[in-house]
């Protein structure tokens, strides 16, 4: 029998553009979350020309299971399908590693590719007698919350951020997340109207979906190619079975923090107990 790290790769390059042309389109329904009226056209005549590049038969199952799901195809990692959880054959590990051809999930039909392990979540599991959690409590903490950050530019805000998500024992490596989270904000910034600014970084397993908040007072340069300058800053890391909350979790937040009065009491908090209290209260009746 032949190894399979022995085989010729013949289908990376479609599993690379399959990638990619999805971030694309991940990035389009999130910009469109969390701002509703924003301009979407570079990023659909993005989109429209990398789908051209496709095969036919890879665009047809491409697009079949995007109508399913907001995810085509996800990574394995440790033997398991990251959007469905099941662990898989360890035949099929090896093909997927092998990228010979593509390869389906048996549980959920979702194309898999592999992807060698990177930053993992490893926030701790609530125990049995902690009480329930209910909105923002769910995936944040009062220890998450940067109530003046000292970054004067996009990557040093990203890089405390980041920071504090090591810090805190919720990710296993800050110096590998960043490079993602400046990864995606290449693809279009994720600054929106008011000041505001959701930076993310996906693919982050092990854990569920966890957010740190940072406020900056005198105002940072998130998009590079705009006039504005950002001030709030809400920074999640997604593992990829909630990258379809995310973007609930996303409308939501802004629907909350467009409206000033909001948003002035993030601004006017001062300790990381007062930042915390002002956004449990503030999206209590939103976030569930």
């Amino acid at each position: 029998m032949d190894n399979p790290n022995d085989r010729t790769n013949d289908m990376q390059p479609i599993i690379n553009h399959l990638v990619q042309l999805q971030e694309l389109i991940v990035a389009r329904a999130q910009q469109a979350a969390g701002q509703p009226n924003a301009s979407l056209g570079s990023l659909d005549e993005a989109i429209a020309s990398l789908t051209k590049e496709l095969p036919a038969d890879v665009n047809s199952q491409f697009t079949r299971l995007l109508k399913r799901s907001p995810l085509a195809i996800v990574p394995v990692e440790n033997g398991v399908c990251t959007a469905c959880g099941m662990t898989l054959p360890v035949a099929l590990v090896h093909q997927v590693h092998a990228a010979d051809q593509l390869y389906h999930c048996p549980s959920c039909a979702r194309l898999l590719y592999y992807r060698a392990a990177g930053v993992r979540n490893i926030r701790k599991a609530p125990r049995r007698s902690d009480q329930p959690k209910i909105g923002v409590e769910r995936f944040s903490s009062e220890t998450l919350m940067i109530p003046d950050l000292k970054g004067k530019t996009r990557d040093a805000v990203l890089a405390e951020l980041c920071q504090k998500l090591k810090g805190e024992g919720y990710v296993s490596d800050d110096k590998e997340l960043l490079p993602m989270a400046l990864e995606r904000e290449a693809i279009i910034s994720t600054a929106v109207e008011g000041g505001l600014a959701f930076p993310h970084v996906r693919g982050v397993e092990g854990g569920g979906l966890t957010m740190a908040v940072g406020i900056s007072r005198d105002g940072v340069k998130f998009d590079e190619s705009g006039d504005g300058l950002s001030h709030i800053f809400f920074f999640v890391v997604i593992p990829t079975a909630a990258s379809a909350f995310y973007l609930k979790l996303l409308s939501g937040l802004s629907q909350v923090f467009q409206k000033e009065e909001n948003r002035a009491k993030l601004l006017a908090a001062t300790t990381a107990e007062d930042l915390w209290q002002a956004l449990i209260k503030t999206t209590r009746l939103t976030i569930q």
